[in-house]
């Protein structure tokens, strides 16, 4: 491929630009009103959103990867990788949620808590579930359904709303716990999401192995350039990205619950230093008589 194609490369993709219009006007009234409050708003925070969230999602999706997602495989897979594991990272760098809780007061943060906190989100924010959600997508690669994704305007429509929105659904949660994890479910968690980082390189493999084109679209390579790889060597080139976006994409993941780790070990530690010797005593029996703490 030649370097001046892929930044030379743009599309105006009507659905993919309003949905980014839409997110920065949110985001910014939510800055206005957050100040209209008398609170502040870091302006590094709405600089991370609107150049690295709002400017990383338009890049992906009328940049390179946008133009020629429907004829070459490898460009559609970097797309959509990206779009749920990149892109959700870097908007939540500018604290979406820390903003809606500033601009709509305590009954607003109140409600956004409540969201937070639900059982959906809770699950979404375990470090055990969430990279469920991008092997799911993952594995749909393995399948024809997505050919039609690829090539069809539907399917660029789920691709550049749904799967951002899928991603986001870990992301924030992730981003923004409510209820800090103990040491013995961090440990769990560091112990799975190990095993996760192979399972995702799984649809990846089978990719790069494959003997056939398996979306079965052999017919848009007559659309393709004329530097374009064969359909083959497109689907192989799109394993070796997908293995190598998938498991850089999880190291933020284990970098995450280091820290959670660092914090939970603090937070477990200051509560023995907190407690009085009478209490720690009391602790102690209890734990020789392999009777439960009662607090």
């Amino acid at each position: 491929m030649p370097p001046l194609v892929a930044l030379l490369a743009v599309r105006i993709d009507p659905l993919a630009v309003a949905v980014a219009v839409l997110a920065v006007a949110a985001y910014l009234v939510g800055v206005r009103r957050a100040r209209a409050r008398g609170g502040s708003w870091p302006l590094r925070r709405t600089v991370l959103f609107l150049v690295l969230g709002a400017g990383g999602y338009l890049l992906v999706t009328c940049g390179f990867t946008g133009v020629y997602s429907s004829v070459l495989r490898y460009a559609f897979v970097t797309r959509l990788v990206v779009l749920v594991t990149v892109v959700p990272a870097l908007v939540v760098l500018g604290r979406p949620v820390a903003l809606a809780r500033a601009a709509t007061g305590p009954e607003g943060g109140a409600r956004v808590d409540r969201i937070i906190g639900s059982r959906a989100a809770r699950a979404l924010g375990n470090l055990v579930v969430a990279p469920l959600v991008p092997l799911a997508l993952f594995t749909l690669l393995l399948t024809p359904f997505s050919g039609w994704l690829r090539v069809t305007p539907w399917g660029s429509a789920v691709v550049d709303t749904l799967v951002p929105a899928a991603g986001l659904a870990v992301a924030i949660p992730l981003a923004e716990p409510l209820v800090p994890s103990s040491g013995a479910v961090v440990v769990a968690e560091f112990m799975i999401s190990f095993v996760e980082l192979v399972a995702d390189a799984i649809p990846a493999i089978l990719l790069r192995l494959s003997g056939t084109v398996i979306d079965g679209m052999t017919h848009v390579a007559v659309n393709a350039p004329m530097w374009a790889p064969h359909p083959l060597r497109d689907q192989q080139l799109a394993g070796d990205l997908l293995w190598c976006i998938a498991e850089g994409a999880d190291v933020p993941a284990v970098v995450l619950l280091f820290v959670r780790w660092l914090r939970s070990d603090r937070r477990e530690s200051q509560q023995f230093d907190d407690l009085s010797d009478e209490e720690y005593e009391r602790l102690a029996a209890e734990h020789l008589r392999g009777a439960p703490p009662t607090g």
